[in-house]
């Protein structure tokens, strides 16, 4: 490989990281740093139930499109991972949308449960954390028909990503499920 192509990979890798970052920022200031909004409509309650089936969608669409490519179906894995690039994008529209009117969701519960909870909030945060600019940068190797570079970052952008997107539902299941 040649200098070029490694300074080059870099600066894909740089760029993806950033904008992961910057995003990651948005969403944390989206969170807990500001004010929900004065006037919530209704229909903003049953926001969590959809992001959970577009939490479940992706993760059925990450491990469907790794079972394509391990079958040498790569038009299929290219047509699952997209399908899980937009379930994800629309998870992440309707969870904002839900904090932006709702604010943030405190944990009911009490006893043994609530550490287990915070167990996995805390490692579903920095899984997403991790997992938005890994997916970005294996989306881009892709895209770019880097497909050495892009076999490298999925083998750890998938466990990585499905390990975020299955606490993100454990998570909401302890929080709307009686848990």
């Amino acid at each position: 490989m040649s200098e070029a192509e490694q300074d080059s990979a870099r600066r894909l890798v740089r760029t993806a990281f950033t904008i992961g970052g910057a995003i990651f920022a948005f969403i944390i200031w989206q969170l807990y740093l500001r004010a929900p909004a004065a006037s919530v409509p209704e229909w903003t309650a049953a926001l969590p139930a959809v992001n959970a089936a577009f939490n479940a969608a992706t993760t059925s669409l990450i491990c469907l499109g790794v079972a394509a490519i391990r079958t040498g179906r790569r038009r299929l894995h290219i047509g699952f991972q997209v399908a899980a690039l937009v379930s994800a994008a629309c998870f992440l529209a309707g969870y904002l949308t839900y904090h932006h009117f709702q604010g943030d969701t405190p944990y009911p519960g009490t006893g043994m449960l609530r550490p287990i909870y915070f167990f996995f909030l805390i490692t579903h945060i920095l899984s997403s954390a991790v997992s938005l600019p890994l997916i970005l940068t294996t989306v881009a190797f892709a895209a770019s028909r880097r497909f050495s570079f892009h076999r490298r970052w999925a083998r750890v952008t998938v466990p990585v990503w499905l390990y975020a997107s299955l606490t993100g539902l454990i998570v909401y299941a302890m929080l709307h499920g009686g848990a």
